[in-house]
């Protein structure tokens, strides 16, 4: 890296792994570099978006480009800037594309409907990129230089598609997409599957453990009690052990 994080606006979480919190919805990107690949966590809301993520990120990697793109679940917010990353190589959870290729029309208006502007929206939703690497149960990513990242499909729960991703090290940092929320109540929409939703939380906790900082959809960073404590309250608020 030949900046700092915090030079572009970024939160450093480790020494190689990092956040932004975009601007509108309040939703986390994420990047982990690697040596001669870099992996982005979600696309953001729009093609513009996706482009400032990309320039940012090229930034922070000296001019070298993502390589790597993770979507961790079908929302417009986390996946209608990925066009961006046209050239990358793009992961998500098994049944990720199938929802995104059936669901254009939704996804769209899902966007207009939390504000995005209609010519913005159907631009991202034309020009989306869908996932070519379909995560049935861990993926690890060899990202150069013993550098690692682990692709773990923890759901369902917030959808029927949750991907998470581990970053190992000291500490190690496991971003949850909206499994978890720190910003807000977990929202669950119509593609949620609450009764499943407590056991994705269980198995984000085994993945991370007690000292892991967990990064949620929304907000700021938490840790591991934070997110067995969403998880208790998830399992009161749907009625589920």
């Amino acid at each position: 890296m030949t900046v700092t994080w915090e030079e572009c606006g970024w939160q450093g979480l480790a020494s190689r792994a990092g956040r932004c919190r975009l601007p509108g919805w309040d939703c986390t990107v994420g990047l982990v570099v690697g040596d001669g690949s870099a992996l982005m966590i979600d696309a953001g809301s729009s093609v513009g978006e996706g482009a400032r993520l990309r320039a940012e990120a090229g930034r922070l990697l000296g001019g070298a480009r993502v390589t790597h793109l993770a979507l961790t679940h079908p929302h417009f917010d986390h996946v209608l800037g990925a066009a961006a990353f046209a050239e990358a190589e793009v992961f998500g959870a098994v049944g990720l594309g199938g929802v995104l290729a059936e669901g254009r029309d939704a996804l769209r208006a899902d966007a207009v409907h939390h504000g995005l502007p209609e010519a913005e929206a159907a631009e991202a939703v034309g020009l989306l990129v869908h996932p070519r690497h379909h995560v049935i149960g861990e993926w690890t990513l060899d990202l150069g230089g013993g550098h690692q990242a682990l692709l773990a499909n923890v759901g369902p729960g917030h959808t029927g598609h949750d991907l998470a991703v581990l970053v190992p090290g000291t500490p190690e940092v496991v971003f949850c997409g909206d499994l978890v929320e720190e910003s807000g109540e977990p929202q669950a929409g119509p593609d949620a599957v609450p009764s499943r939703w407590p056991a994705a939380l269980d198995r984000l906790l085994t993945l991370g453990g007690e000292d892991a900082r967990y990064v949620p959809g929304h907000g700021a960073v938490v840790d591991a009690a934070f997110v067995r404590s969403q998880r208790d309250a998830l399992a009161r608020r749907f009625g589920v052990s």
